[in-house]
């Protein structure tokens, strides 16, 4: 049994790997995506006028709130019965970029706010408008203190792709879950493979944001998350 599922994971190495690539890909899209707006947003939370930093915190409240899979169906299926027929991978990343930006704007919200207020009052007294101040005082501090909880919300939204079997993605919990139709003796190899797969993604997530996060570290101030 032991050298028939490490034959069936052998044969099937080449599938998987494409379907890790497709985990790759949706991620890297979905978290580039949730990053740029979850910066806007924070910032529209934080410095724009009524009723946008409303809006903002419906936005995140209800998105926060809904499992993931829910947002999927709802996309997925849900639009296309209204006539908007996406194709899995899109309705993927826009299910996986509305819910990592719901918690990305938690992140860089209170990144903002360990940005000393005399800061932005001494930029203005020098002459600098409320956006430049914003650009070039306020969000390079803000990358840097954010830093810690995005490392965290880059590899939770890693996992969560994997909940993207559930429509039709191909990627790489897909293929095992197809490995399994097709061949289901010895399966346990091939899952644990796809686990060690995820780990070392993560691990290595984790090992390189560490390294940003100690080099680029502002001393003297700290920002932290809550998920």
């Amino acid at each position: 049994m032991v050298l028939l599922g490490i034959n069936n994971l052998i044969n099937n190495l080449p599938f998987l790997f494409e379907g890790l690539g497709v985990t790759i890909l949706l991620t890297l899209i979905s978290v580039a995506l949730a990053t740029l707006f979850g910066i806007l947003l924070a910032m529209g939370r934080c410095y724009g006028r009524q009723p946008l930093p409303f809006i903002i915190y419906i936005y995140e409240k209800v998105f926060r709130g809904l499992p993931l899979l829910v947002i999927f169906f709802l996309i997925y299926f849900g639009l296309s019965q209204q006539g908007i027929h996406l194709k899995a991978f899109y309705a993927a990343v826009i299910g996986l970029v509305l819910h990592s930006t719901a918690y990305q704007i938690q992140i860089f919200r209170s990144a903002i706010s360990a940005v000393p207020d005399g800061q932005k009052t001494a930029a203005m007294s020098l002459g600098m408008s409320k956006l430049k101040t914003i650009y070039y005082i306020i969000t390079p501090q803000v990358l840097r203190f954010s830093i810690p909880g995005w490392s965290n919300e880059f590899t939770i939204l890693l996992k969560d792709s994997s909940i993207a079997f559930s429509i039709g993605v191909v990627e790489l919990m897909a293929r095992g879950d197809a490995i399994n139709s097709m061949n289901p003796e010895g399966i346990l190899y091939v899952l644990l493979f796809i686990a060690f797969l995820y780990f070392i993604l993560v691990f290595s997530i984790n090992r390189g944001l560490n390294y940003l996060e100690k080099r680029y570290r502002i001393s003297g101030y700290a920002a932290t998350s809550v998920r």
